[in-house]
C-alpha cells in the first residue's frame, strides 16, 4: 500500500504530465434527447442541450459562448457559470474552522472580507482539471488540492459527468482526503433557465414552477448570508415550496431573506426525507422545475441534504446569453430573475455548527468513505 506522501507525489506527476491539455478545451457528450459540453477550467458545464414540447433542442443552462470568457468573468463580476465549487461550497463565517481542535484560516473573499464564499480566492471553480477519461457519453475530470487557500491537508477529486437516455445528466463528485482532516462540500453551480429566452415569459424563472416536497425547513441566515445558526420552517412564509408555484409568485416579498436589501431567494432549504427513505437516500425526487414556455420539467435527485436556491436576484442585464438562446434576436441579456441556480449540497457552514450534527457529512479523514456528491437530473417534456 502506498503511503500517502508516495501517492501525493504520484498524482502530481500525472498533473503535470496533462498540463499540456488546453483548459478550455470543450468536451461535448451525447445520448438520445440530451448533449452536454465541459470544459476543464473548473470541470465546467458550458451547455446543455435538451428537447423542448416542439421537439426543438433548446440549450437550458447559462454561460458563455467563448470559453475565454469564463477567464474574463473570474477577473470581474465573478458569475460561477457552471463550475465545481469548493474545497468547500457556500459560505464560511469569519472564513475560520476547528477541525479536531486545529484552527484553520481560509481567504475571506466576500462580502468585503467578512466571510469566504466557494472555498477562497481561488477554488475549485478557478483551477484547471485534468481530463481523465473521455467518451461518447462520459467524461471525467480530477483535482489535486494541495492544501489550496489554506484548507488542511491533501485531497484529490474526481467529477464524472454521463449523459443517457431518458435525458439525464448525471454528475458524480468525489473526493478522498489523503492525509489530514479537512471538511469537504462540493457543489456543482450551474444556472438554469428551462425557458431558453424562447419568449418574453422564458427570459426569467419567474413562471417556472419549482416544487421542493421535502424542504419544510430552512437555515436562517444574517444580512450577509452567513447562518445564525438557527432553523427556520417554512409554512406559511414566502420560502414554502413543499407545493408546487411559481417562483414569482411570492418572490417580491421575499425581502432581506437573501441577503442586506436583497429581494428573491438565495436560501439553502433542508431536505428531510420521508421516514421510508434514508439520510441520502436517491430514490426520491427532491426537487422538480418546470418552464411554461418550452414545456421542459427537470426533476433532481440527490443524495445530499440540502438545497441552495438562487434566483439570479443579482443579474443587472449586462451580461449577455449565448447566441443558442438569441433565437434570432439581435442581442439578449440576462436581467434579474433570469435564471436559477440550485446547489446539491450539505448544511452550509456545517463546519461551524456541531450542534447540528454535520460533522459525519461534512468533515473527512484518512480513514472516512470519501466525500460524494451525486446529482441525477431527469429531464422530461409536459405539453
Amino acid at each position: 500500500m502506498l503511503c500517502p506522501h508516495v501517492l501525493i507525489a504520484a498524482l502530481l506527476a500525472i498533473s503535470v504530465l496533462a498540463q499540456n491539455v488546453d483548459p478550455l478545451q470543450k468536451y461535448t457528450i451525447s445520448a438520445p434527447g440530451i448533449n452536454a459540453t465541459f470544459i476543464p477550467y473548473g470541470a465546467r458545464l458550458t451547455n446543455l442541450y435538451v428537447n423542448d414540447k416542439n421537439g426543438n433542442p433548446q440549450d437550458v443552462a447559462l454561460g458563455y459562448d467563448n470559453a475565454a470568457d469564463y477567464l474574463r468573468d473570474d477577473q470581474t463580476v465573478h458569475t460561477y457559470f457552471g463550475p465545481v465549487v469548493g474545497r468547500y461550497a457556500n459560505r464560511i463565517k469569519n472564513g475560520t474552522f476547528t477541525v479536531q481542535g486545529t484552527t484553520s484560516r481560509i481567504p475571506k473573499n466576500d462580502n468585503m472580507g467578512n466571510d469566504t464564499l466557494h472555498g477562497g480566492n481561488i477554488g475549485y471553480d478557478q483551477r484547471n482539471w485534468t481530463v481523465v477519461s473521455a467518451n461518447t457519453t462520459s467524461v471525467t475530470f480530477s483535482l489535486l488540492d494541495q492544501a489550496f487557500e489554506g484548507f488542511p491537508g491533501n485531497v484529490i477529486t474526481y467529477a464524472t459527468y454521463t449523459v443517457s437516455a431518458g435525458p439525464t445528466w448525471t454528475s458524480r463528485l468525489v473526493s478522498i482526503p489523503l492525509d489530514e482532516p479537512t471538511p469537504i462540500m462540493l457543489a456543482n453551480h450551474v444556472y438554469w433557465n428551462l425557458g431558453a429566452f424562447v419568449d418574453a415569459e422564458g427570459s426569467t424563472i419567474l413562471n417556472h414552477t419549482l416544487q421542493m416536497p421535502y424542504a419544510a425547513r430552512y437555515i436562517e441566515i444574517d444580512n450577509i448570508e452567513v447562518p445564525t445558526g438557527a432553523i427556520g420552517t417554512v409554512h406559511g412564509t414566502p420560502y414554502d415550496f413543499t407545493s408546487p408555484k411559481q417562483i414569482g409568485r411570492d418572490i417580491l416579498s421575499a425581502t432581506n431573506g437573501c441577503g442586506y436589501n436583497c429581494t428573491g431567494y438565495d436560501n439553502a432549504f433542508i431536505l428531510d426525507r420521508p421516514r421510508y427513505s434514508a439520510p441520502e437516500a436517491t430514490d426520491l425526487s427532491m426537487l422538480t422545475l418546470r418552464s411554461e414556455s418550452t414545456g421542459i420539467r427537470l426533476d433532481i435527485y440527490t443524495n445530499q441534504q440540502s438545497l441552495q436556491i438562487y434566483t439570479c436576484d443579482n443579474t443587472d442585464g449586462t451580461i449577455p446569453v449565448k447566441a443558442s438562446q438569441q433565437h434570432g434576436r439581435s442581442r439578449t441579456y440576462v436581467e434579474k430573475y433570469g435564471c436559477v441556480v440550485i446547489e446539491t449540497q450539505q448544511w452550509i457552514d456545517g463546519v461551524n455548527h456541531p450542534e447540528w450534527g454535520q460533522d459525519e457529512y461534512q468533515i473527512y479523514t484518512v480513514d472516512s468513505p470519501p466525500a460524494v456528491v451525486f446529482a441525477r437530473y431527469d429531464f422530461s417534456v409536459s405539453s
